[in-house]
């Protein structure tokens, strides 16, 4: 993914505190743009959004989805992550519906969604209006009733008396408790292959832009390394890993892909949020993540996705007060941010993933939020991501275990952010000078060495220099 595109600069200017409104309005987009294969230029500047169709409507379809894309696009959004999207099993199945990862066909569609071509025309919309759809794909197992059970049973994997078996943890070496999926066997030349070709199907018949690929640490390296060449011998391709360097694989595994998780970013977020961890420690988390990942590998940093979601908790169970602060913080660390389905319409629900559910759809005070950040990150090369992206400079102050601040530039662009991550008002100092913008009101605001400023509990600024 090395080809570059030049993109119109268009500069937002403001700064953002958890509380203020109002904010400008956003102009409405274009229906049409456009549009090309999937390139670096996009992905260091995207928004990613996750799609969990079952439950973002009350339809459960990819037609009620595909309404609302144009309100996606407002939000920033380039890249559109659909959970699987294919039949699931109802053998050995959880719940009445069962899960999206106990997929019964690669190369079908789950009914409950809709059709084939209403899947086709979802994309096609998705790339009319200049977004990317990449698939959810479940490679280490499948459900059940899937027709390799009874025509390829040597595709899995068997216990000493000839059994098919669900997955072990391979840190136990017991089961997982998936028992609703079929461990596949990785050993099986012709079985990599089949799921090879099932892979390609999707890019070359459906034009879908990439995978987001489930546990990737547990599928052997070398299987993605002849697969990614063959996708990319279709078109270009984004590939995302549910995967980190603490993971089997490491950085070597990482490096294969487009993106990963920052799993461990996350977690030590929410712990910042509940008060058990300071300003330090994330300042202290950055450092090594920048060092032990490079520039070039580029990490998704999210408050939700669906496991958090179902089993963890609601953005609002796990940061309370501090989470617009770390969704801000989350558009302007490096990397690539993630919203998960309802987020915007600040969900707060633990949604059901066995059976069907859904979210009210009531505007609240993250949609204009995270339109106005999914803005700044579209348009800023400052805020770009991976090897050629925009600096990242931590700076510092009179009260380090409280405010948490850096400097990102690039090309004379620049942007300076500070949060106070506590749940106190923090007085403090700052040696930086500067003249910049708010994100709200357009003011102008000024950085001076011997100023004392006051923060209050999770507020947040993002300035941009003058």
């Amino acid at each position: 993914m090395k080809l570059k595109i030049i993109l119109p600069l268009i500069i937002f200017v403001w700064s953002c505190q958890q509380k203020e409104t109002p904010r400008k309005p956003i102009a409405k987009p274009n229906v049409e743009e456009a549009f090309e294969p999937i390139n670096a230029e996009v992905v260091s500047k995207a928004v990613l959004y996750e799609a969990n169709i079952r439950q973002y409507s009350d339809e459960g379809s990819f037609n009620a989805f595909a309404k609302d894309l144009p309100l996606l696009k407002k939000m920033g959004v380039k890249i559109i992550w659909m959970m699987p999207i294919n039949p699931i099993s109802t053998t050995k199945n959880k719940g009445p519906l069962g899960s999206y990862y106990a997929v019964s066909d690669y190369t079908k569609v789950n009914p409950e969604f809709g059709t084939l071509e209403d899947f086709k025309s979802l994309v096609k919309q998705a790339h009319q209006l200049g977004m990317y759809v990449i698939l959810d794909w479940v490679p280490g197992h499948t459900g059940w009733d899937h027709v390799w059970i009874k025509e390829h049973s040597d595709f899995y994997l068997k216990n000493r008396k000839g059994e098919i078996i669900d997955p072990i943890d391979f840190r136990t070496g017991k089961s997982f408790g998936w028992t609703d999926v079929a461990d596949l066997n990785y050993n099986n030349l012709e079985m990599r292959e089949a799921l090879r070709q099932a892979m390609i199907y999707w890019v070359k018949e459906v034009d879908i832009d990439g995978y987001r690929i489930d546990q990737a640490y547990a599928v052997p390296q070398e299987f993605y390394d002849k697969t990614f060449a063959a996708l990319k011998a279709v078109k270009p391709v984004f590939l995302l890993a549910e995967t980190d360097i603490y993971h089997p694989g490491g950085l070597e595994l990482v490096s294969k892909f487009d993106a990963s998780y920052d799993w461990s970013g996350h977690h030590l977020s929410k712990e910042v949020a509940q008060g058990q961890k300071n300003a330090v420690d994330y300042s202290r988390h950055l450092r090594n993540t920048i060092r032990n990942y490079g520039a070039e590998n580029i990490l998704v940093n999210f408050v939700s996705n669906h496991d958090e979601n179902s089993w963890n908790g609601t953005i609002e169970e796990s940061y309370g007060d501090a989470a617009h602060a770390f969704m801000a913080l989350n558009y302007t660390i490096p990397g690539m941010p993630l919203i998960y389905s309802g987020q915007e319409y600040d969900l707060n629900k633990r949604l059901l993933f066995f059976e069907k559910d859904s979210f009210p759809k009531t505007k609240g005070k993250t949609m204009d939020l995270l339109q106005q950040l999914g803005a700044l990150k579209n348009n800023h090369s400052a805020l770009e991501s991976g090897a050629d992206g925009g600096s990242f400079n931590m700076l510092t102050t009179s009260k380090p275990q409280q405010i948490f601040t850096f400097e990102r530039g690039k090309n004379g662009d620049t942007l300076v952010v500070l949060a106070n991550l506590s749940k106190e008002y923090a007085q403090f100092t700052m040696p930086y000078d500067g003249e910049f913008k708010r994100f709200t009101d357009f003011k102008s605001k000024r950085l001076s060495s011997p100023y004392e400023y006051v923060m209050k509990p999770w507020e947040f600024w993002i300035l941009i220099k003058e």
